[in-house]
């Protein structure tokens, strides 16, 4: 970082999960570590040498020790020994690096600037908490009208209100926003646009803490200007990083499947088809099934009604040849909900009671995402 210098960076972070452990005296590779630690979202503790502090050692996710200190620390060092400590240097030509990583217990060796992008991600990796991935569903109309945004924004509320942590994104770039469905288009927080050069890594704390944050989830969603798309690498990398942060993850898709949402679908757990109980929605979901079926196995129908005779749920499910979610019968009180500025399934109402049989059942069969 241009300008920047070790004694204009923060030592520790303030409260919350300790940051990685610096051990370097070079002043240009402190500067290195610090920038790419800035880029992995952590802030790291300093240390001169050896840490002056009891428990600095042990506190730290990761160790970095820069290859200045190596000799000197030798097996002194006192920190987590295997792939919680990374010696770091720039001569790939100097064979005795790798003799004094295994000296020091050293999990890894970082040459820079070859390494740069590996060591952000093993920074990124260290930093967020380890457990289950988030449970991913996307939410597709088998036509145009048919629910499919109402039912990803009710299933995102219900998912939050079970104490999962939650995150709905809307992949729908001419769908006019989730935001407005929830009443919250002047939220504070970043949209979309402010991810379309994302790539690589992106941190999950650091992406869930700059999102719009409405009842009780983050919402990723478009704002009112012109990006009508971003590309698929920053996709990957949003829902990558939604998926580590575990919960659920609900991703409102589109029925035109442009290459975002086809990356989209490449990380999703299952998918859920709105198809309202009529015959031409029927014929069009048909369409919509296939392409879905191309990219993901678990693709289920929700069958929006009213439901007529002779053409209910389960009949409309074995004419698609797909496995019945569920029937989603008319929400007579959505209509007052939105103007009222409550999103969809925040009332008592079908919409919510759907939405928690369907977390309910997720969890009763072991595949629900924790909180």
């Amino acid at each position: 970082m241009a300008g920047s210098s070790a004694s204009d960076w923060p030592r520790a972070a303030e409260g919350g999960r300790a940051g990685p452990l610096i051990v370097a005296e070079d002043e240009a590779l402190l500067d290195d570590l610090l920038r790419l630690c800035a880029a992995a979202g952590a802030v790291p503790e300093v240390a001169q040498g050896m840490p002056a502090r009891r428990g600095v050692w042990e506190r730290a996710p990761l160790v970095l020790v820069g290859d200045d200190c190596a000799s000197r620390l030798g097996s002194a060092a006192a920190g987590p020994p295997g792939e919680g400590l990374v010696l770091v240097g720039r001569d790939p030509q100097d064979p005795g690096i790798w003799r004094r990583a295994v000296e020091l217990g050293a999990g890894g060796v970082a040459l820079l600037p070859e390494n740069e992008a590996w060591l952000v991600d093993r920074i990124a990796d260290a930093m967020e908490e380890k457990g289950k991935p988030a449970l991913t569903v996307g939410v597709i109309g088998g036509r145009g009208g048919a629910g499919a945004s109402t039912l990803a924004c009710a299933l995102a509320v219900g998912a939050a209100r079970s104490e999962r942590r939650t995150m709905l994104v809307d992949a729908d770039p001419l769908g006019g926003g989730l935001d407005v469905l929830f009443g919250g288009e002047k939220a504070e927080g970043l949209r979309w646009p402010a991810f379309a050069d994302s790539r690589g890594r992106v941190a999950g704390q650091a992406l869930e803490e700059a999102l719009p944050e409405l009842h009780s989830l983050r919402l990723l969603s478009w704002d009112r200007g012109t990006c009508a798309s971003v590309p698929p690498d920053a996709m990957r990398a949003v829902l990558g990083a939604a998926r580590r942060r575990g919960g659920a993850v609900v991703v409102d898709l589109p029925r035109r499947l442009d290459d975002a949402a086809v990356e989209a679908l490449g990380q999703l757990d299952m998918v859920l088809l709105v198809v309202p109980a009529e015959l031409r929605a029927v014929v069009a979901a048909q369409r919509v099934a296939s392409m879905v079926r191309m990219m993901l196995d678990d693709l289920r129908v929700v069958v929006r009604g009213p439901c007529g005779a002779g053409l209910d749920g389960e009949e409309i499910a074995r004419l698609l040849g797909l496995p019945l979610a569920g029937e989603l019968p008319f929400d007579p009180g959505l209509p007052g909900a939105l103007t009222a500025g409550r999103p969809p399934g925040a009332d008592r109402g079908p919409l919510a009671r759907f939405s928690a049989e369907f977390w309910g059942r997720l969890t009763a069969d072991g595949s629900g995402g924790s909180s």
